[in-house]
């Protein structure tokens, strides 16, 4: 998003293709609290359609698809005459000078028996999207992270009970998220824990879990399940187009550059010691900046 509200003010002809129209994780969090200019937060969701307002009072259009893959043509539009890029999406393709990818992570699944079937049938990775669905009925969070300490809280607004599952003994989550749990009375913790399948019939109806210090399995009856296990680089449309490290996260130059001309990497998607909404901020600037001198040098 900002890439593109950087581009629209530059004034280049600017495109946000997003099937969420450019919110990202943030769009699924209940609230920020680290976002500068706030002191006492602000819902993700609103902070996103801040942004995309501004996008948009810049001349920026939003396309609501999502990006399948982007190839290099044989030449562009400028005087170089250098290879262009289209981006292909389910339903058109486009074609750039420079493009800035910044398509960020995808949750990480479970991967246990049941999952695929059941996903948006009761399993989920936005609480905040969803919550509201499972007014008075029992859901399970897995997780141990700031996000699952988070969202299982949020969702005692709605739910009877969240179960908060977590493999090891003691959560990664910060102090604060961990003091807002433990003095919930709607949330049980379940240490040590792992969910092994689920179930159910049109829709979740149950998971299985197992005490990882006992052996024990049990079944337990939920009909939400929110997943916050980890998260994966969305690189798959870029593969061929970049080099990656050993967890297939992309590697690009101090200024957001890549390997392929013309195209331009920002924000969770790349190799970074801190994946945070300032960060891919950040990011988003200078790979505009880039992109700009990239096309102004060869006119």
């Amino acid at each position: 998003m900002t890439a593109a509200i950087y581009a629209g003010r530059a004034g280049w002809k600017t495109l946000l293709i997003d099937p969420m129209g450019g919110g990202g994780q943030p769009s699924m969090a209940d609230m920020i609290y680290n976002y500068p200019g706030f002191p006492n937060g602000i819902g993700g969701p609103e902070l996103m359609d801040l942004m995309a307002r501004q996008a948009k009072a810049f001349g920026v259009k939003i396309e609501y698809e999502e990006v399948i893959r982007i190839t290099q043509e044989a030449q562009d539009s400028g005087a170089s005459g250098e290879a262009g890029l289209k981006v292909s999406t389910g339903d058109a393709e486009y074609t750039a000078r420079a493009v800035v990818y910044a398509a960020g992570t995808l949750p990480r699944k479970l991967g246990v028996s049941g999952e695929e079937k059941y996903l948006a049938k009761g399993i989920s990775f936005c609480a905040t999207c969803d919550g509201a669905l499972f007014r008075d009925k029992v859901v399970a969070v897995v997780g141990g992270g700031d996000s699952a300490l988070s969202e299982a809280v949020f969702l005692t607004q709605f739910a009877k009970e969240v179960l908060l599952i977590h493999r090891r003994d003691e959560y990664r989550a910060g102090a604060a998220n961990v003091k807002l749990v433990d003095q919930n009375p709607k949330i049980k913790q379940l240490k040590s824990t792992v969910v092994e399948s689920v179930r159910g019939d049109e829709v979740l109806t149950g998971i299985s879990v197992r005490d990882l210090r006992t052996g024990e399995v049990r079944d337990l009856e939920v009909q939400g399940l929110f997943l916050y296990v980890g998260w994966m680089p969305n690189v798959e449309p870029v593969r061929h187009l970049v080099e990656t490290d050993e967890y297939g996260y992309v590697l690009t130059n101090e200024d957001m550059s890549t390997k392929t001309p013309g195209l331009f990497v920002a924000g969770d998607v790349r190799r970074k010691p801190l994946r945070q909404i300032t960060t891919a901020v950040g990011d988003g600037a200078v790979a505009v900046w880039s992109a700009e001198k990239y096309l102004l040098e060869r006119g």
